[in-house]
């Protein structure tokens, strides 16, 4: 009994676990009425048979529809049974009716119709579920909170054929399709998990079934994972004379500007279209750039050059202004640009020409129509071109390029890594990092994609030393000098003059799109337009599908080997606790205290103030020296004894960007940066004196404190401790978390002890910390996450539900903490506390995001 419990355990725990880690980026994808009948997608469950069942039984499948495409009717799903009774799941498009979805039985619609609202349909993924009933003789149909009946004769031993999308079955063929994915389907008989068709399969006619090999087939398949990660060519378009693109981002519009046609892509239908201009050709110049302004929806195309700006007028069909061709080739090839509504202004930076690259940023002010050459301040800005540039509200992102630090192509050119930051109302760049690149280096297409949510970027690099070079698509953080190879690569033609590219996001077809664009000898224009659905992913996690049922047999055998292990090891680890005699009770109390602020409203987390001196007292009892910048910062000598007030507003300041940029970089921080940081406003003399008197002032302080000193032995200022006899908590933090894969329970405790005092820092302010306090919530947030991804629920829901406290304290919407909390509280009988807390979190969602959250409870705890 206890070996099958626990198969029965693992079946349901891999299903759930293969669910949750491609819960992004799967699924089947149905081709509709844009093909030919002889091209749209078909999912047969049970190829040259039929599936019976002698009892009660449910299929499940999440459904989602295709936005931007212009016939949405079509079957959804077919039951046939023995006795060729059919049962048709289909979307009605008719726009004069209210429910778009509806069951027929036979020959004859039934009572139960529904709708699931557009923003939801094209938006998320709907789980629909199917119950036939045995004993009640009767159908149940739900989808979220719908669920309605109808009456069926049913028998024990039916056997169905159950279809998705088109098929070719006896009399009950059909073409008709909606252009919908789905995933997930599931069949369960009395309770019992039988069938699972997860769709996540990368390629091929075959369909994998999880449990039983019971493989589906699939005709003209269209898999989700390939649109992760295989750029799809979607317009090839070839135009007289010199082109430029601009992006319409609202309406997912491809501008592309000919020299007598504007060609407009619509990536939602994929249809393209053209307007001649009325106003005659346009003297589209070399090297002419062109950008959407999104906030005052308008086309802009310009030539830095002559210093013109010309807007196209989509009434009257023609340019305001046109170019002169009688100039020189241009002195400012692959410059970004973007638009600023902040000063209502356009801005351009660097540009290459003449053999030397450029640092310039000029700026065009609409309003007075004049341009000026903008005096930068704070940190330099190395002549370069093929940058890429993503904007913000207040400015922009500038990330790497290829230039010299004279601006000069003869002196030292190079591949440059450095992500900047320009903002517009103080007209200042900022440095932000340097990536570390290995292997091959890059440059960059002309834009990047900014996530705000995930602090994350995409852009597309490729090499420019190489004619036949190829694109390829990276994911960075702006949190860390770090990224990532995702998508496959595009070919592209690459030669300075006649060459570009540029990536863009559609975020309601949640797709980038790239272009690019080659000028031949013959003066036309090669346009090339590709599309890949996001999330992308890697080609590990591609490589990771196509290895098969292999891999799902293998995961399988070293999970019921842990969980078996895990299940052994708690039982005894509970039994040696009872003979220690510690409380069962206490230990509740205590998980109750880490989970009680589950959502809480306040900027900082809720911590109890008899928990703070206890995370001091266990330091002290073992150092005398310590450090805490976990809760209000406080500082402790040689004897123990506080020494905070000891620093100065300036000094604290200083104390701690030192301290931090040693612990974190290693290297500390020079002297150029601490002027640019705390005396910026200073001249060289200035800042030099101020620096000495304050770390001398610094260095007394310290001298309190054993084996802890500012140090500048390397060049950069330092402090160094001697983290064996000086307690740092911010040292013990990234030391635990730098390294996931040695994630132990006590470390995971000792973590727990740090953040037990508090967030990072809560009641200190400097603009330079925002990256650190970013870092530090982020980092414990992936660390709790990823240690309690490896319990099993059944293992330790105490344990559980304590780890998702602790990532409460500084996400409070954090949905897998919500998931995991919920799912440990339901395992242990405590049901009400579940729906409580995934009530709480709603609240919170709500307030915060102004939409409801998507997902059912019961969602939550199958999910």
């Amino acid at each position: 009994m206890k070996a099958k419990y626990l198969l029965s355990i693992l079946s349901v725990f891999f299903i759930l676990c293969c669910n949750k880690s491609f819960s992004q980026t799967y699924g089947l994808g149905f081709y509709s009425h844009e093909v030919i009948q002889d091209q749209r997608t078909g999912l047969d469950l049970s190829p040259g048979k039929t599936l019976c069942f002698n009892s009660s039984f449910e299929l499940s499948f999440d459904l989602t529809f295709m936005p931007g495409k212009e016939d949405y009717f079509g079957y959804i799903l077919r039951f046939v049974n023995s006795n060729n009774g059919n049962i048709d799941l289909i979307y009605d498009k008719s726009p004069e009716i209210e429910n778009h979805f509806k069951l027929i039985i036979g020959d004859k619609f039934s009572k139960i119709t529904f709708n699931i609202p557009s923003d939801v349909l094209f938006r998320a993924w709907n789980t629909v579920k199917f119950k036939f009933d045995y004993e009640k003789q009767l159908l149940h149909l739900s989808y979220g909170k719908f669920s309605s009946v109808a009456n069926l004769s049913l028998k024990k031993g039916d056997c169905f054929k159950i279809l998705f999308g088109a098929n070719e079955y006896k009399g009950f063929k059909t073409t008709d399709v909606p252009p919908m994915k789905i995933r997930n389907v599931k069949i369960s008989e009395e309770g019992s998990l039988k069938y699972s068709w997860l769709l996540d399969d990368y390629e091929g006619v075959v369909a994998t079934e999880q449990i039983d090999s019971k493989n589906a087939s699939v005709v003209n398949p269209l898999w989700i994972k390939e649109l992760h990660h295989e750029w799809q060519l979607l317009q090839n378009i070839t135009v007289k004379g010199p082109a430029s693109v601009a992006f319409d981002a609202k309406n997912e519009i491809l501008n592309i500007i000919g020299i007598d046609s504007l060609y407009k892509y619509y990536v939602k239908s994929e249809k393209l279209g053209r307007v001649n201009y009325l106003s005659g050709s346009q003297s589209l110049l070399r090297g002419n750039q062109s950008l959407f302004d999104d906030k005052n929806d308008r086309l802009l195309n310009f030539y830095i050059d002559q210093k013109i700006v010309s807007t196209f007028d989509t009434v009257q069909k023609k340019w305001s202004k046109n170019f002169s061709t009688n100039t020189p080739i241009t002195d400012f090839w692959q410059y970004n640009k973007f638009y600023s509504s902040v000063d209502s202004s356009l801005y351009f930076f660097g540009g290459y020409g003449h053999f030397f690259y450029k640092n310039q940023i000029q700026r065009f002010h609409f309003p007075t129509g004049t341009w000026e050459t903008i005096q930068l301040t704070g940190d330099r800005f190395i002549p370069r071109y093929l940058a890429a540039l993503g904007k913000t509200k207040d400015g922009a992102y500038i990330l790497g390029g290829y230039g010299s630090s004279t601006g000069q192509q003869m002196l030292n050119p190079r591949n440059l890594y450095d992500l900047l930051y320009f903002d517009v109302k103080t007209k200042s760049m900022k440095k932000i990092y340097e990536l570390n690149v290995e292997g091959e280096h890059f440059a960059f297409a002309n834009s990047l994609v900014i996530n705000k949510k995930a602090d994350t970027y995409y852009a597309l690099t490729f090499p420019k030393h190489k004619f036949k070079s190829h694109l390829q698509l990276i994911q960075g953080s702006f949190l860390k000098p770090e990224y990532k190879f995702v998508g496959s690569p595009i070919p592209y033609r690459f030669h300075d003059i006649n060459s570009f590219a540029d990536l863009f996001y559609c975020t309601v077809s949640k797709r980038f799109i790239a272009v690019t664009l080659f000028r031949d000898e013959n003066d036309r224009t090669n346009i090339q337009i590709y599309s890949l659905y996001g999330p992308p992913i890697d080609t590990v996690a591609k490589q990771s599908v196509k290895s098969g049922n292999n891999v799902y047999i293998i995961i399988s055998i070293i999970i019921l080997t842990t969980f078996i292990a895990a299940w052994f090891f708690y039982k005894r680890r509970k039994k040696s606790l009872s003979l220690a005699g510690i409380s069962r009770e206490s230990t509740k109390e205590s998980i109750a205290a880490v989970s009680t602020p589950l959502v809480s409203t306040e900027s900082n987390p809720v911590v109890p103030d008899t928990v703070k001196p206890i995370a001091v007292k266990k330091v002290a009892d073992e150092y005398k020296s310590s450090i805490f910048l976990f809760g209000d910062m406080q500082v402790f000598d040689k004897q123990g004894q506080e020494i905070t007030k000891l620093f100065t507003p300036l000094i604290k300041e200083l104390f701690l960007v030192i301290l931090l940029y040693t612990i974190r970089w290693e290297r500390g921080i020079s002297s150029e940066k601490l002027k640019e940081l705390l005396w910026f406003d200073k001249s060289e003399d200035s800042a030099r004196n101020n620096r000495s008197v304050n770390i001398a002032k610094l260095k007394s302080i310290l001298e309190k404190i054993d084996h802890c000193m500012v140090s500048k032995d390397t060049g950069y200022w330092k402090i160094n401790c001697d983290f064996e006899s000086v307690y740092v908590d911010y040292q013990q933090y990234y030391e635990i978390i730098k390294d996931k894969k040695k994630l132990n329970k006590e470390k995971v405790s000792e973590l727990a002890e740090i953040i037990k005092r508090g967030s990072f820092l809560p009641n200190t302010s400097y603009e330079w910390m925002d990256q650190f306090k970013a870092e530090v919530s982020n980092e414990i947030i992936d660390t709790y996450l990823h240690f309690a991804q490896s319990i099993a629920i059944s293992d330790d829901p105490e344990l559980l539900i304590e780890l998702a406290g602790y990532i409460f304290y500084f996400d409070s919407i954090n949905e897998e903490a919500m998931a995991i909390q919920c799912k440990a509280l339901a395992h242990l009988g405590k049901h009400s506390q579940a729906k409580n807390t995934y009530e709480n979190f709603c609240k919170e969602y709500k307030l915060l995001y102004g939409d409801d959250f998507d997902k059912s409870f019961n969602d939550v705890l199958l999910g």
